[in-house]
């Protein structure tokens, strides 16, 4: 019987760009998740993401309510930190957490943040200035992946991750292909990264792991050691930049099978102990 994962996907990656991944992960995992965070009214992008943490609860009560049990938290960049978030508040929703490439910041990061919000740099500290004015209309398909093959954001990408971000990243709008993930809402979402936390890593229930990328400039050692303060906290590295979920999709999913089943093994003994 396949378990559940529930993924939350990096800002601006619709869900479906890391269809790679989720096949990689099956038949031992079924993989859910929203489509787009930040793009239901109900949930509007608001201060320190809380909105978008209470959107990622919502779902998960109805997904646990319906299976009956917890399920495995693993999300890219934002996605992760929104799964740290609902951890700390709802930890009987998860049996664990696992966070791709997502910063968990300390005292100072989130003082530094804070006051770039304050004084109005943000945009310098996030990508969210590099958002600003990018291209978001395309003739077809074609011309779509020859401009984003070409970007460096892109260029490491598995040829199947790049080809799912074409299909799931981009709609159709008056014969024209547009963007998916709403730009506003995406350079939202980046001004309003956390500089506030519900709590610690000494403080959630439930095990935390955060895998970094080799060449990742978001996820810096200081906050790996942050991490290990965790009653089950473990930090591992993978090649590759920011992006590495959706470079490395089969490297990544063998790392989360071995991590994931190693965590349930040891669940099993402390309950039959």
């Amino acid at each position: 019987m396949s378990q559940a994962i529930f993924f939350a996907h990096a800002n601006g990656f619709p869900s479906a760009t890391y269809s790679p991944l989720f096949a990689a992960l099956a038949p031992e995992y079924q993989v859910n998740y929203l489509a787009q965070h930040g793009h239901d009214r109900r949930f509007p992008v608001n201060a320190n993401w809380h909105s978008l943490v209470e959107e990622l609860i919502h779902h998960l009560q109805d997904r646990v309510q319906q299976s009956g049990e917890p399920v495995w938290g693993v999300g890219h960049s934002l996605g992760g930190l929104l799964h740290y978030h609902a951890a700390l508040l709802q930890p009987q929703l998860y049996r664990g957490v696992v966070m791709l490439d997502s910063p968990v910041l300390t005292t100072l990061d989130q003082v530094v943040l804070r006051a770039a919000k304050r004084f109005g740099f943000i945009d310098h500290l996030t990508p969210a200035g590099r958002t600003l004015g990018r291209r978001e209309e395309f003739s077809d398909s074609q011309e779509a992946h020859r401009y984003f093959a070409g970007k460096s954001l892109f260029r490491g990408f598995h040829p199947d991750c790049l080809n799912a971000y074409i299909e799931h990243g981009l709609h159709e709008v008056d014969g024209r292909l547009r963007l998916r993930f709403d730009p506003a809402t995406e350079i939202s979402i980046y001004r309003n990264v956390p500089h506030t936390s519900p709590g610690q890593p000494q403080h959630l229930q439930v095990p935390l792991a955060i895998v970094r990328g080799e060449q990742s400039r978001v996820v810096l050692p200081h906050m790996s050691r942050k991490v290990r303060r965790a009653a089950v906290g473990e930090t591992f590295t993978l090649p590759g930049g920011h992006m590495f979920p959706l470079e490395q999709p089969d490297t990544t999913a063998l790392l989360l099978k071995k991590l994931l089943t190693r965590w349930a093994q040891t669940a099993q003994h402390k309950e039959s102990a």
